[in-house]
């Protein structure tokens, strides 16, 4: 399993919200750099980030963000908020960006999707944001009647491979991963995708938890920041020490 450190950018600072809610905004680190390269030094091959801005106004606000970190560390950069469009999509990953990731536009657009990953493959995930299990868009401003799994196996059937499941109650919560959804979610679609969990981890034990379930990943952001959970350690369980 994979850990993915994450960073939200708002205003050009790095920042956290508390389920989704903007007015909520917690700046968490003065410089993206510099905390993006010491989760490089600590050892992790993967990066989380979002753009906050992008996914309220539908399109990229902070890209040069973006693309100085991928450009200049080892990093994977994995990517969301505000692609909305299949330039979007290629403009991200000429500049440097590993995976992209498309939220609302599943929803609303899906033969974008479908188009996105005929021509990029696996550098395309679903972001997958769910309240009480149902999908929520625009930023998670708007809510949905369609439920995360149903989505989900729409998602496969056009050739998705990895998922980032949140919930959005537990995001920025430190309350720990909803067990129960991630769990649900792997065996209605019985190995046939990668798993990414967000929201809610709050220590050590949330990393076991995703590790036993064979999920791919794990996203780990305020839980990080606040220092409820060593990153070191989380690695080091993530990859099965």
């Amino acid at each position: 399993m994979i850990i993915l450190p994450a960073i939200d950018i708002k205003d050009g600072n790095c920042v956290r919200l508390y389920q989704g809610d903007y007015n909520t905004v917690q700046k968490v680190a003065d410089n993206y750099m510099d905390t993006a390269r010491s989760f490089e030094q600590a050892g992790c091959s993967w990066i989380h980030m979002v753009d906050l801005d992008g996914a309220k106004d539908a399109k990229p606000v902070n890209a040069d963000i973006f693309c100085d970190v991928a450009k200049n560390t080892r990093l994977q950069v994995e990517l969301g908020g505000g692609i909305r469009t299949l330039d979007t999509v290629e403009a991200y990953i000429s500049k440097g960006i590993s995976r992209v990731i498309l939220g609302s536009v599943a929803l609303k657009n899906p033969a974008i999707v479908k188009d996105a990953v005929k021509e990029y493959g696996e550098r395309i995930a679903v972001g997958i944001d769910a309240k009480n299990g149902m999908v929520a868009v625009e930023g998670w401003l708007d809510d949905s009647v369609v439920d995360y799994i149903s989505l989900a196996k729409e998602m496969i059937a056009i050739g998705v491979k990895t998922f980032i499941f949140t919930d959005i109650s537990k995001d920025g919560t430190l309350s720990g991963v909803n067990a129960e959804q991630l769990g649900a979610l792997a065996d209605a679609t019985k190995g046939s995708c990668n798993i990414i969990a967000s929201g809610g981890v709050h220590t050590i034990d949330d990393i076991h938890i995703c590790k036993e379930m064979g999920l791919y990943g794990t996203i780990c952001g305020k839980s990080l920041y606040s220092g409820t959970l060593d990153l070191s350690e989380a690695l080091r369980v993530a990859e099965g020490g």
